[in-house]
């Protein structure tokens, strides 16, 4: 939710022990190959525009991997065949290199690229603990908000009165000896986790492959905004709505800092059982079975469920009757609209339910969620555009006023675990923008490192709420076996 702009970074370097983060390469930039993308203006649609003015429009992950080698051989071997990978990768994800522009009113923003444009790229070395960093148990989020690439500041242009903002940002710390961190940010209003996810696995395929880039032949990005149908018109006034709506929203970094991160798994056997769960109760309860059923809906509901009961836990003598808990996701539309896997941009829309806290903690509190999930996404899928822009005018309501709400992003869909340069899978992703406040929580979602059909969780949590999460967590779990 909130991403720590480059002058707080900085103030939290100072704090660090000096000797645990060290500058390598400080700002050198990577373009695509020389001649390679000609000047190319791509226009915003309905979902790119969403994300206008949206707090935590920047999004950072981490990609944690083992790299047993020395800095030296890092520096001298490693870092320039990255350099060179992601130079072919960007050719093709060009966007990535380019800048937002903004206009001055009433025009829209566009992306842009042209020749020359670049992606910073800085590289640390660090003497913090690798295994703290990608354990899965309680990590404070200072600890790996270094590792997490600032978003680039905008400037004005040298005419028109424009401001352009970099669409991406790389940062890569080499931990000597024991492994290397690769961090990528990028503008949500550019593209969406799928389209960030496609570049990560055909970065490093090219990285793999020694710079062959015709392993990218079958999975090139597409970048057909006419196959896109846009709900709201070219003259949406949905950007300047949401400038409204965020004015003064602080994304102080202070939220993060007081923040701690555990990481849950949820087996594909538990998976399973959370199935046939949802799939009995429903049948006893509402003579049925479920309106959706799938890992999303399961687990989602089932960690939404858990952590209402924290909420409790720490407030028992709080009074649920009739209040709303609301759990906010966002929905891929490129099956729905015919678009290729490998479209690039924005094909989600956000997406919001909710249910009364009393019921969701009650004894079928995992079959209610459930249901309102499934049933969100189902009529999602009738009419995906249906009330889109009043549907997320609602969704802007409940976040300016926040409500008792938890969010989750990316998908277990995603794979993004295969993403290889080489040194084998990931050891652990982590994604920025998560944190808790008051009633607020969020987690990430994705496919397990360990095995295929299993879950893994990134929650944000307070330090105090970790050790009663994870009883809570984990016995609920014992019960369905």
């Amino acid at each position: 939710m909130a991403t720590l702009p480059e002058s707080s970074l900085k103030e939290l370097m100072a704090t660090l022990p000096e000797s645990s983060f060290k500058v390598l390469e400080d700002a050198s930039r990577v373009s695509p190959p020389p001649g390679s993308v000609s000047t190319t203006t791509l226009p915003l649609t309905f979902s790119d525009r969403l994300f206008l003015g949206f707090p935590g429009s920047w999004i950072p992950y981490l990609y944690f991997y083992d790299f047993r080698y020395p800095t030296a051989h890092f520096m001298e071997s490693t870092l320039p065949k990255l350099k060179a990978s992601l130079s072919l990768t960007l050719q093709h994800f060009f966007p990535f290199a380019g800048n937002l522009v903004f206009p001055p009113l009433p025009e829209m923003p566009y992306i842009l690229y042209t020749e020359g444009d670049s992606v910073s790229f800085v590289v640390y070395e660090s003497s913090a603990d690798f295994t703290h960093l990608i354990a899965d148990h309680a990590r404070h989020a200072q600890d790996v908000q270094p590792l997490f690439p600032t978003s680039p500041p905008a400037v004005e242009s040298s005419s028109g009165g424009c401001i352009q903002k970099p669409n991406m940002a790389i940062q890569v710390t080499v931990f000597p000896d024991v492994g290397i961190c690769i961090g990528v940010g990028f503008s949500h209003v550019v593209g969406d986790a799928r389209t960030d996810t496609h570049f990560m696995k055909s970065w490093a395929s090219i990285h793999k492959s020694q710079g062959d880039s015709t392993c990218l032949r079958n999975s090139l990005p597409s970048f057909d905004r006419g196959l896109v149908n846009d709900p709201s018109g070219p003259a949406s006034g949905l950007f300047m709505k949401n400038e409204r709506a965020f004015q003064g929203t602080s994304s102080s970094s202070k939220v993060l800092f007081n923040n701690v991160r555990v990481t849950c798994k949820i087996k594909r056997s538990h998976v399973e059982l959370l199935k046939d769960w949802v799939k009995k109760r429903s049948m006893e309860v509402n003579g049925s079975e479920p309106i959706r059923m799938s890992t999303f809906v399961v687990t989602c509901a089932y960690t939404w469920v858990c952590l209402l009961k924290l909420q409790h836990h720490q407030n028992p003598s709080s009074d649920d009757s009739g209040e709303l808990s609301y759990f906010h996701f966002s929905v891929d539309c490129r099956g729905h609209l015919k678009l290729p896997e490998t479209y690039f941009g924005n094909c989600v829309l956000l997406r919001m339910t909710a249910g009364e806290k009393s019921e969701l903690l009650g004894e079928n509190g995992i079959l209610v969620g459930a249901t309102a999930i499934g049933r969100e996404i189902m009529e999602f899928q009738e009419q995906p555009f249906k009330d889109a822009e009043p549907l997320w005018e609602k969704e802007v309501e409940i976040i300016k006023m926040f409500k008792d709400s938890v969010y989750v992003t990316s998908s277990p869909k995603f794979g993004m675990y295969t993403s290889d340069f080489g040194w084998g899978r990931p050891r652990k992703i982590e994604m920025g923008n998560i944190a808790t406040f008051g009633s607020v929580s969020s987690f990430s979602i994705s496919e397990s490192n360990e095995e295929e059909g299993g879950v893994e969780l990134i929650i944000a949590l307070s330090p105090h709420e970790s050790d009663s999460f994870n009883t809570i967590f984990q016995d609920d779990l014992l019960k369905l076996t």
